[in-house]
């Protein structure tokens, strides 16, 4: 199992899923990837949020969407040492911040931002929990890739946020970055800790705003497809072959959209 006990700063360590329906949600994806879920709110809460677990090890949370109207959606939590400094770069380098940054129990800080081009993350200040227990591995997350209308200016705003550094990749047509940490060395692949792909061309409805994607891995993609629309999901781009592998983009039971990916190595479950 590709185990974690923590992240560094400036790396995705987290992901949740917030709709009007979290039963429902929690329902599909015990359906789709085994997940276990458990409501870690009080009795007496306006919400829910389900702790999602594999084998005994968090990998997600499911929760309720507090705002009406608002899709379902997955959101990208990005590890930080101080939420509050974050979200003052935010400001600084032309983001929103959403919520101001909060304390979750003791479990840790958080806060909720908008690039320039409106896709909305999360940072996280770890307490009590660190992020996933364990990724890379199927039924977990394993990559996380923002979809933008503005490359050049998304690569200025998370370098100056989180120090993160561009690296072009050869992906035939598209113009496909992985992101790096900040470091004395030259960017790799190996080292990607995300990637961000350019909404271009007429493969993205020109309504589709800016978004983070989430990943998750599976043994065989074509066949988790097809359990998506058992399960009463839907599929919104069909597997296909990729240089990192065979991948598919679905939409969940009550709405969520998400992407499955086979890698060549990963491990299996």
């Amino acid at each position: 199992m590709s185990e974690r006990d923590g992240y560094e700063p400036g790396t995705p360590c987290w992901v949740d899923h917030g709709s009007a329906d979290p039963e429902g949600a929690a329902r599909f994806y015990r359906g789709m990837f085994g997940w276990e879920a458990v409501d870690a709110m009080p009795p007496d809460a306006p919400g829910q949020y389900f702790m999602c677990s594999l084998r005994g090890k968090q990998v997600a949370a499911i929760g309720s969407q507090p705002q009406e109207g608002v899709p379902a959606m997955w959101n990208t939590y990005i590890a930080t040492g101080s939420a509050d400094d974050t979200a003052a770069k935010v400001r600084e380098a032309g983001g929103a911040v959403l919520m101001e940054p909060f304390d979750v129990f003791d479990a840790g800080r958080m806060a909720v931002f908008t690039d320039p081009s409106g896709a909305v993350f999360c940072a996280w200040q770890a307490g009590a929990t660190r992020g996933a227990q364990v990724v890379n591995e199927p039924g977990t997350l394993c990559w996380n890739e923002l979809a933008t209308r503005d490359a050049d200016g998304a690569r200025a705003f998370y370098g100056a946020v989180f120090g993160w550094r561009g690296l072009a990749m050869d992906a035939g047509d598209m113009d496909y970055t992985v992101w790096n940490l900040a470091g004395d060395g030259e960017p790799t692949m190996q080292a990607a800790v995300g990637g961000m792909m350019p909404m271009v061309g007429d493969m993205w409805p020109s309504d589709l705003p800016s978004h983070w994607m989430v990943y998750f891995a599976v043994e065989d993609t074509d066949a988790a497809a097809a359990r998506c629309e058992e399960l009463g999901g839907s599929t919104t781009v069909a597997p296909f072959d990729s240089p990192a592998g065979r991948i598919a983009v679905l939409n969940d039971s009550v709405g969520g959209v998400f992407s499955l990916i086979t890698m060549p190595d990963q491990p299996a479950a």
